[in-house]
């Protein structure tokens, strides 16, 4: 019988109905009671009661503490979160834990346990299943797939099927036959020891370009002690520079010690800055391309690197290495 951690932390999956709203309140041996039999050997440790919206990065070092602290005592460790901000949390897990030795899976839900049609139970019980029998990593598991922690984007507000694994398959889906495995699957080679290394710097920002923007605001967020920004730029990469002028002041902010990651506002596929003009000078001015990373991953390595110390031509270089599964590199 498998060992495994529930560390719960709050969110909808254990909210009650209040005169303020729906609020976290129910313990995780709750939660458990209400699945009724397992095949494991469950603790639980209740480390938060948060609604994901308030969980920022001091609950993210919280977090990957007490499953480092918690590593080699388990098979396996869930996470139980609200839905909000999950992709965020599986995304920076991934960077801080490096070369974790367990499968460590986070889970939630659209609608609260305890109401009669909650997809709770489902998720909960896929959770435990892919902790007993994930290869390590850091995963997150909804509505029957277990997809990558840092490859996953929430992008449905209502519906169960809210989570969606970005430009790689699931790692695996639940049919008649149980968990089954995704043969195409990227699998990481693990490269050493695990490690924790909590050290990020959050002073970032994350920027839709839209046509307009006046990218004197970039200065204006640099002012006020930004120290790195993701801009979520146009199909491939693309930013324009007749009149309002981005590309220019991307290479003044790279020229200062900002580095400037461009993604691409498409949820699919890739960001390829030297297909066009719009995009091959910025690249030039020393943007940094976040290739098909989602920008829950590129937000979140931006500020580990960052925590590391990195000038911006290490970033590049870090933003060119696949740590985590994060990004897939020709």
């Amino acid at each position: 019988m498998k060992k495994i951690l529930l560390l719960s932390t709050g969110g909808t999956i254990a909210s009650v109905a209040s005169d303020a709203g729906l609020v976290p309140k129910e313990t995780g041996e709750e939660l458990i009671k209400m699945l009724g039999k397992l095949p494991y050997d469950i603790q639980v440790r209740d480390i938060l009661q948060l609604d994901s919206s308030n969980i920022q990065p001091e609950e993210w070092k919280f977090i990957a503490e007490n499953i480092y602290k918690y590593r080699n005592d388990y098979d396996g460790i869930v996470v139980s979160h609200g839905t909000d901000t999950m992709a965020y949390t599986a995304s920076m897990l991934s960077f801080m834990l490096k070369n974790i030795n367990i499968p460590v899976v986070l889970t939630g839900s659209q609608v609260p346990i305890n109401v009669v049609l909650s997809d709770a139970h489902d998720n909960l019980r896929l959770a435990f299943a892919a902790a007993a029998t994930c290869p390590p990593d850091v995963y997150l598991a909804f509505h029957n797939k277990v997809m990558l922690g840092c490859r996953s984007v929430k992008v449905r507000t209502t519906n169960f099927d809210a989570f969606e694994s970005v430009n790689v398959p699931p790692l695996a889906t639940v049919s008649s036959d149980g968990l089954v495995f995704n043969s195409e699957h990227f699998q990481r080679e693990h490269d050493g020891q695990p490690t924790l290394n909590t050290k990020i710097n959050s002073h970032v920002s994350l920027v839709k370009l839209f046509p307009g923007f006046d990218p004197n605001l970039l200065f204006a967020m640099v002012n006020s002690g930004c120290r790195g920004i993701v801009i979520e730029a146009s199909g491939l990469g693309g930013m324009n520079f007749i009149r309002r002028n981005m590309v220019a002041e991307i290479g003044m902010l790279n020229r200062q010690g900002i580095p400037v990651v461009a993604s691409s506002q498409c949820l699919y596929e890739r960001s390829d800055l030297t297909k066009y003009e719009v995009g091959r000078e910025a690249l030039l001015e020393g943007a940094i391309s976040a290739c098909d990373m989602t920008s829950e991953s590129a937000i979140t390595k931006l500020m580990w690197a960052l925590g590391q110390g990195m000038d911006v031509h290490q970033i590049a270089d870090f933003f060119d290495t696949n740590v985590a599964g994060e990004v897939t590199l020709k």
